[in-house]
C-alpha cells in the first residue's frame, strides 16, 4: 500500500517533469534565444535546459570581448592573493551566476567520458553549422585531456577538475555563442 502510494506519487512527479521539459523545449524553439540555444546544445553535456539557462543567464555573449571577461563574470576564476613578487591563487572567485556556474560544472562532469560522438549528439548536431560541430569535437577532445592530465598526473580532486573544465567549457560555449556567419 504505501509502496503502491509511493510508486504513483513518483510517476506523477515523472509526468510533470516530462510535460515542463516539453514546454521549455517549445519555448526555446520560439526565443529570440533559439539559434544560440542550438548551438550551445551541440557541446556535450548540454542540452535544452542547459543551453535555455546559460543564455538567459548571461545574455549576450557578444559583450564579452575574449572567454576570460565570460569566465570572469561567471566566477569561474581563482581568487588572488598576491603582494610584491609572491602569487597566491585561492578558490574559485563564485561571483556572477550561481546558477548559471552550476550548469557549466554540472556539463563539465561529462568530459571525464572518452571522446566520442553518440547517437543523442549526432541528433542535436543534425542542421548545424559544422563550424559548430568542429568546435564542439575540439572541445570534446580537449576537456577530456584536461581532465585526465589534472585527475590521473596531477591527482586532483574530481570536483576540483570539474571546475577547471567547466570554465573551459564556458570559453568554449563563448566560442560558439560568438560564432557569425
Amino acid at each position: 500500500m504505501v509502496f503502491q502510494d509511493a510508486m504513483q506519487a513518483h510517476d506523477i512527479l515523472v509526468a510533470r517533469r516530462e510535460q515542463l521539459e516539453r514546454a521549455l523545449a517549445e519555448i526555446a524553439e520560439s526565443s529570440p534565444w533559439s539559434p544560440t540555444v542550438g548551438r550551445l546544445r551541440c557541446l556535450r553535456g548540454i542540452d535544452t535546459l542547459s543551453a535555455l539557462g546559460l543564455v538567459a543567464e548571461v545574455g549576450d555573449f557578444r559583450r564579452f570581448v575574449h572567454p576570460r571577461f565570460l569566465s570572469s563574470y561567471l566566477g569561474l576564476v581563482p581568487s588572488e592573493h598576491s603582494s610584491g613578487d609572491k602569487r597566491r591563487q585561492g578558490g574559485i572567485t563564485k561571483a556572477g551566476s550561481k546558477h548559471a556556474r552550476r550548469l557549466l560544472v554540472e556539463a563539465a562532469w561529462q568530459y571525464r567520458h572518452v571522446p566520442r560522438t553518440s547517437h543523442h549528439i549526432s541528433q542535436r548536431q543534425l542542421g548545424q553549422d559544422p563550424r559548430v560541430i568542429d568546435i564542439a569535437w575540439r572541445a570534446q577532445r580537449r576537456l577530456y585531456k584536461r581532465w585526465q592530465r589534472l585527475h590521473e598526473e596531477r591527482r586532483k580532486r574530481s570536483t576540483v577538475v570539474a571546475v577547471a573544465v567547466g570554465r573551459e567549457l564556458a570559453a568554449y560555449c563563448w566560442e560558439i555563442a560568438t560564432l557569425t556567419g
